[in-house]
C-alpha cells in the first residue's frame, strides 16, 4: 500500500470519495485550456506580489487586490466550462453546503492553535504581523470585501480552472504545488505555508466533490474567521508604526 493509499483511508468519505462525474472535454479545449491556465497564473502570480508591496490602505493596495482577483476570475472563466460540484447524501447527491462551512470553520481553529505557537517563533512572528497590518490599518469595509474577492477568485482559478488544466495525474499536488509559487511572489513564509495547507485542503474537496463550491464556501468560512480574530492576537507584536495587518490574497 502506497503512503498516498494510506492518507486516503485516513480521510473522512467527504473528502476521500468521488462523486461520479464526467468532466471530459476535447483536446482542442483541453490544450486552450492550459495557455489561458499557464498565462494568467504568471499574471496574477505577479499582481499578488505587486499588491502586498504597496502601502497598506492606500489607493494603490485595493487596486492591485483586486485587479488580481479579476486575473484569477477572468483567467478562471475564459480558460473553459467549471462545475460546482456534488456531495453524497444518503442514496443521492446533493450540492455541498453544510459541510464545507463547517470545514472552515475547523480549519479557522487549526490555524488559531498555530498562530498561538507561531507567536513563539520570531520569523513566523514577523512574516505574520507583517501581513495581518494589511487588515489592521485597513478600512473595514475594503479590507473584507478584497479578501473575500480574492478567496473566491483563487478557488474559480486554481481548483477550477488549474485543477482542470492539471489532468488526472496527480492534480491535488500539482494545483497545490503551483498555488505555493504563486504567494512565493509575496515573499512572506507564513503565507507560503498556509497556502500549502490549504491548498492540498482545498484540492482533496475538489477531487471529491468534483467542483469549486466545497472548496469555495470553506475558504471563505476561514478567511472570514481568521481576518476576524487573528489581528488582535498579532497587534501587541507589530511595530508601533505598523500596529494593524492581513492578506486579503490568502486570509
Amino acid at each position: 500500500m502506497t503512503a498516498r493509499d494510506r492518507i486516503m483511508r485516513i480521510l473522512p468519505s467527504w473528502l476521500s470519495e468521488k462523486v461520479p462525474r464526467d468532466h471530459r472535454e476535447s483536446d482542442e479545449r483541453f490544450r486552450r485550456r492550459r495557455r489561458v491556465v499557464a498565462i494568467t497564473s504568471l499574471a496574477g502570480a505577479g499582481m499578488l506580489g505587486a499588491g502586498l508591496s504597496t502601502k497598506p490602505d492606500s489607493p494603490a493596495f485595493y487596486g492591485m487586490t483586486l485587479g488580481t482577483a479579476a486575473t484569477w476570475v477572468v483567467g478562471g472563466l475564459a480558460s473553459g466550462k467549471l462545475h460546482l460540484g456534488w456531495m453524497r447524501h444518503g442514496d443521492g447527491v446533493r450540492r455541498p453546503l453544510v459541510t464545507p462551512v463547517l470545514t472552515g470553520v475547523g480549519a479557522f481553529g487549526v490555524f488559531y492553535g498555530a498562530a498561538l505557537v507561531a507567536k513563539r517563533i520570531p520569523v513566523l512572528d514577523r512574516a505574520i504581523s507583517s501581513v495581518l497590518q494589511y487588515a489592521d490599518q485597513g478600512s473595514d469595509g475594503l479590507v473584507v470585501l478584497t479578501t473575500l474577492a480574492n478567496g473566491a477568485a483563487e478557488e474559480v482559478f486554481f481548483r477550477g480552472a488549474l485543477y482542470a488544466a492539471v489532468g488526472e495525474r496527480r492534480p491535488v499536488v500539482t494545483s497545490t504545488g503551483v498555488y505555493m509559487l504563486a504567494t512565493v511572489a509575496t515573499r512572506n513564509p507564513a503565507l507560503v505555508l498556509a497556502s500549502g495547507v490549504m491548498g492540498a485542503l482545498f484540492g482533496l474537496q475538489r477531487r471529491s466533490s468534483g467542483g469549486i463550491q466545497a472548496p469555495l464556501l470553506t475558504h471563505l468560512t476561514w478567511s472570514t474567521l481568521m481576518l476576524r480574530y487573528l489581528p488582535p492576537l498579532f497587534r501587541k507584536s507589530a511595530s508601533p508604526v505598523s500596529s494593524r495587518s492581513t492578506s486579503p490574497e490568502s486570509v
